[in-house]
């Protein structure tokens, strides 16, 4: 079989602190692409440097900016990264190795969160993080939907087994921005729900708002991270019901 062209793409907006410790860990990968949205710091010059592939735009849907960015890349595989993430030296070797001789077509890639210095592995879920994700798949096998946060993913072909190794991902710098990043993913999925018509109702998502928290901390064991584990499955939690209400009421 001959060797296959890899693609590492990234999406980025205003992400100049945070893009060159991520591009200099893709490396390893035989093409770059950069989605630039709306980026007005450095972010462009800094892609430039590792020789990236460069998209500019204006996408206000997360789906449309993901989707311009799989079309842009020209390799056989797609690796997708995002700026607070590190792709370890163990998991790109073993993607190296993989792609070659993969009789699949897309494979999930496990997922070390942290929360500044400290790794929490447990509890995440609820549209609020995830311990694993489709990152990994064939040119042409993965479309995202059109919508602004946490748009959905269709994936054609053959599932492969999860990748041993795993992607870093600093999700947040502190409980405060913990606590920012709810506020920003709930105001955006409020823009979905008034324009798809469907908002649901105040009783369904305070059940959805149990259901959640109880799925992050008990059988996703969130218990096991103590009060971080707490507050996530909290977050998880609310956030179908904070999106609803912003729905409902802001303007």
């Amino acid at each position: 079989m001959a060797q296959q062209r890899l693609s590492a793409l990234l999406v980025v907006h205003n992400e100049e602190a945070r893009l060159p410790s991520c591009l200099e860990r893709l490396r390893f990968a035989d093409e770059i692409v950069v989605v630039l949205d709306r980026c007005t710091d450095r972010s462009k010059e800094i892609a430039a440097r590792f020789k990236a592939v460069c998209l500019e735009g204006a996408w206000p849907v997360e789906g449309k900016r993901r989707n311009a960015g799989l079309e842009a890349c020209t390799g056989d595989w797609i690796l997708e990264v995002d700026a607070d993430e590190h792709v370890t030296p163990a998991l790109a070797d073993e993607i190296r190795d993989q792609i070659d001789i993969a009789l699949y077509d897309w494979c999930d890639i496990p997922i070390d969160n942290y929360v500044g210095a400290r790794c929490v592995r447990y509890g995440w879920g609820g549209s609020f993080g995830t311990s694993a994700a489709p990152r990994l798949s064939r040119k042409g096998v993965k479309r995202w939907g059109l919508q602004r946060v946490h748009p959905s993913v269709s994936l054609q072909g053959v599932r492969g087994p999860r990748r041993t190794h795993v992607m870093d991902h600093f999700v947040d710098r502190d409980i405060s921005d913990m606590l920012r990043r709810l506020n920003a993913y709930t105001s955006a999925k409020a823009q979905d729900l008034r324009q798809s018509g469907q908002i649901g109702t105040l009783p369904g998502n305070l059940r959805r708002l149990f259901s959640r928290f109880l799925k992050c901390y008990f059988a996703r064991k969130g218990y096991k991270e103590g009060g971080m584990g707490l507050l996530i499955a909290l977050c998880a939690g609310l956030y179908p019901l904070l999106s609803h209400l912003k729905a409902r009421y802001d303007d």
